[in-house]
């Protein structure tokens, strides 16, 4: 009745998962485990512990990212109900039964969603990254530990593999399922999703994202987050942000090659300044939201002052280049021409 579907790239927490599902087989008595070895250089050490050999069977991707990787693995699944986990997530004790009781549903449900809990320190507030990670405890429809019906699948053509990131790709394909007539629910079980140590420039990495909402906005229009019911986001703010510091900078560079007593150096220099202020009170009011949450050591303040300038401008430059980018994407939902 049930395949679940893990895509990795031989992250150590792997180890820890399929622990997990193996001490609770028994409850699931004609599940499959498929395994998609996700890594773009698949030579080395193995992606896939062997001792997983002998209830788990290990796919090869492309290494062309997760959505890719959970369509070969949902395409090669022989049981009605796909579960799509992630390597990092640790299953609950009785995550098995209670998936059972998940997938008990009407025919009209296409997609079943379990509850993921993110462990934050209990000793003080959350770091940046931490609370980012928190997030996905709200989110909806996240391939954490989402069960879709394998027909549902079918009928939209998987995960549009245009998305190359763990981003994005998880509710735009339930955006789909739900255009298609299926029902989405919220089960009961529940897996833990830990915080992955992360350097302190994580946040300027994440940014990359943007080039993904790029896409989601040729397809489905300027409304593409209330279509897809994702939280507003700071972009308008970034691009103001990021404006004004350009215009400081541009005013400063063409005021520096004017003559002294050059009526027009006024006109820039009040330019310059203005630029500078908007830049400035943007910057500051970005990195006090997130700051004041947090646990305000020294290191995590220097981090986010300095992220918190260049966030911005990095945003900016992902959300041009993805738009630049997927100039040519179809807009019609057609996912089955976009898959590489």
């Amino acid at each position: 009745m049930i395949s679940i579907v893990v895509p990795t790239v031989g992250r150590p927490s792997l180890t820890v998962l399929l622990d997990a599902l193996a001490r609770q087989l028994a409850e699931l008595p004609d599940a499959e485990i498929l395994l998609v070895d996700d890594r773009r250089d698949p030579t080395g050490e193995p992606a896939v512990p062997a001792t997983s050999s002998g209830y788990a069977k290990v796919l090869t991707g492309r290494g062309a990212g997760p959505a890719a990787a959970r369509n070969v693995g949902w395409r090669a699944a022989r049981q009605p109900w796909v579960v799509f986990l992630d390597d990092d997530v640790v299953p609950a004790p009785d995550w098995a039964r209670r998936l059972r009781d998940d997938l008990t549903v009407g025919d009209r449900v296409g997609g079943v969603q379990g509850v993921v809990e993110v462990p934050l320190p209990a000793d003080r507030r959350p770091t940046d990254w931490e609370r980012s990670t928190a997030g996905l405890a709200e989110g909806e429809w996240i391939t954490a530990d989402m069960a879709y019906r394998r027909a549902a699948l079918e009928q939209v053509g998987g995960f549009d593999e245009r998305f190359p990131r763990a981003y994005r790709e998880d509710a735009e394909l339930a955006h789909r399922v739900r255009l298609a007539g299926w029902e989405l629910v919220r089960g009961r079980r529940v897996v833990a999703h830990p915080v992955r140590p992360e350097g302190r420039w994580v946040s300027l990495l994440v940014q990359r994202g943007n080039a993904d909402d790029a896409l989601l906005r040729r397809r489905y229009g300027p409304n593409w987050r209330q279509e897809l019911r994702l939280p507003p986001g700071r972009r308008p703010r970034h691009v103001a942000v990021t404006t004004a510091g350009a215009l400081a900078l541009t005013a400063v560079a063409l005021r520096a090659g004017l003559p002294r007593d050059a009526a027009s150096r006024r006109v820039l220099g009040a330019l310059a300044a203005t630029g500078a202020l908007g830049w400035a009170a943007g910057t500051a009011e970005f990195a006090r939201a997130r700051i004041a949450p947090g646990p305000r050591t020294r290191d995590e303040v220097l981090t986010m002052l300095a992220t918190s300038a260049l966030i911005p401008p990095v945003a900016v430059t992902h959300w041009v280049r993805g738009w630049w980018r997927t100039r040519s994407s179809t807009t019609d939902g057609d996912v089955a021409g976009a898959q590489r």
